[in-house]
């Protein structure tokens, strides 16, 4: 083994929301704590810096999304990329992270080596290509859920044929003029519903072609309550009763949503109906599956909906025979002409950033193991992850998982312990699947996925009240954690 050129107590690997966040949490909670973070790409922001098609936004509210130590002062609640991305870099520098990011540094390799209760990393230098080797104590994985390189693209019958340009969101090319084409925008998730009401701006005509419907619920882009408290509080008081508030009532909404599908359903529908009036065809809006089965789209102020009352923006609800020269032909006879064509088809999840992972020389399995509290991993010593919530805005898992991470660091500091390894009880819990939850990207990960346990603290429970006492406040020694020298 190669003697490393770096040592740290902690190694965070990348610098998008939830990397920044871990590395503010660290900073303040374990000053102790040497660390540095890699990011694999030249910037930061993650998502936020990748993604550049049009009209990207968050879809969830920035109070929830944005982070807890630093309010969210601009006044769109449902912010678009750029003001996201500005707000991540403006608290890296001011919070002092910036100095700790190593760009362009992609962790390719951690092994865990018992003998040395020590990761040693495989850093890639993503402009040279040279390796460097660098040890850590304690891994904490903020490198998201998808593949960065690739999104999700099915394989379209006699796609090759098609005489216009065909392009994914996540690949998007910013010089492209769609201005006065005929666009044809292939899904029904988050990216379509926004990509619709911003390239029909801007086009000849758009068509969102979806296969089965979501459920789309309409909200301000701006929060009047949120606005109206910041004029007579302090930002951080503002801040913080607006993220509450938001929390109670997505907690309520999705718990509501599970106990009387029936009735959100067409609480959802009304609202669809109200919007579009004589343009509502209840085909588009009907899904097959409960509110919350799959993540709720949301849209703001309605923009969606104003841009489906232009007789040249529609919503297709078909399925696909094959492309032809000059767009799309459908199962039902029915052919959509197309300059451009928009694979809004979704994300391909990856794990670590696509990084091998070993203990002891044995390759690591994800879907052998058992997520412990949804932070660390049954039987891998010293490692996290942020990975966030399905059901609520992701970041707010991410952050409580950064407090029970630094909780966990403090009591190894303080007690001189070297290793803290989950162990999971599988003689007296039942495995389940990670996530209730049936997306198509979660649904195409199942084989890579880590399980969860039949109760806690192996139980995932998708619910920020439940987590904040056992993350935030709640102990770090149990039955599970083993803790050693």
């Amino acid at each position: 083994m190669s003697q490393s050129n770096q040592s740290y107590d902690v190694v965070i690997v990348g610098a998008g929301l939830s990397g920044i966040g871990a590395a503010y949490h660290i900073q303040e909670k374990c000053p102790k704590h040497t660390f540095t973070l890699f990011e694999a790409r030249s910037n930061i922001g993650g998502t936020w810096d990748l993604f550049k098609y049009p009209g990207i936004r968050s879809d969830s509210d920035m109070y929830t999304f944005g982070f807890s130590f630093n309010p969210w002062k601009d006044p769109q609640a449902i912010a678009d990329g750029p003001a996201i991305l500005k707000y991540i870099n403006e608290t890296a520098d001011k919070f002092g992270i910036r100095e700790k990011i190593q760009f362009n540094n992609k962790v390719v390799n951690a092994d865990w080596f018992s003998s040395k209760k020590k990761w040693i990393l495989q850093v890639q230098n993503t402009q040279s290509n040279t390796i460097e080797t660098v040890e850590c104590n304690f891994l904490f994985m903020c490198s998201g859920y998808y593949n960065y390189a690739k999104g999700h693209e099915p394989q379209f019958p006699n796609s090759e044929s098609f005489e216009g340009t065909i392009m994914h969101p996540q690949k998007w090319d910013t010089n492209y003029d769609y201005s006065k084409q005929k666009v044809v925008i292939i899904g029904s998730g988050a990216t379509a519903v926004t990509l619709l009401p911003e390239m029909s701006k801007k086009a000849s005509a758009v068509t969102m072609l979806q296969r089965s419907p979501t459920y789309i619920m309409n909200l301000p882009r701006e929060d009047a309550i949120a606005n109206f408290t910041k004029k007579i509080m302090p930002a951080k008081w503002a801040h913080g009763l607006a993220r509450w508030k938001n929390i109670l009532f997505g907690l309520a909404f999705y718990q509501a949503a599970r106990k009387w599908p029936g009735s959100i359903k067409n609480l959802l529908k009304k609202q669809v109906k109200k919007s579009l009036g004589d343009h509502y065809e209840d085909q588009h809006f009907d899904p097959k599956y409960n509110p919350w089965d799959q993540r709720l789209c949301l849209i703001p102020d309605n923009d969606m909906f104003e841009a489906l009352k232009d007789e040249d923006v529609n919503i297709v609800t078909d399925t696909i025979k094959e492309f032809t020269p000059q767009g799309i032909q459908l199962n039902s006879g029915k052919h959509l002409d197309a300059d451009l064509i928009v694979t809004a088809t979704g994300l391909q999840i990856q794990l670590f950033g696509g990084m091998k992972i070993s203990v002891d020389g044995v390759e690591g399995d994800t879907s052998t193991t058992h997520a412990y509290k949804g932070v660390m991993f049954s039987d891998v010593p010293n490692f996290a992850v942020a990975l966030g919530y399905t059901n609520a805005s992701w970041t707010l898992k991410c952050d409580l998982n950064c407090h029970f991470v630094t909780k966990v660091l403090n009591h190894m500091k303080e007690n001189n312990y070297s290793v803290c390894t989950p162990k999971f009880d599988h003689n007296n819990l039942e495995t389940e699947r990670l996530l209730d939850f049936d997306a198509g990207y979660v649904l195409r990960a199942e084989k890579v996925l880590p399980k969860q346990g039949s109760k806690a603290p192996w139980k995932v429970y998708q619910n920020y009240i439940k987590d904040l006492f056992s993350l935030k406040y709640g102990k770090v020694v149990d039955e599970y954690l083993e803790y050693n020298s």
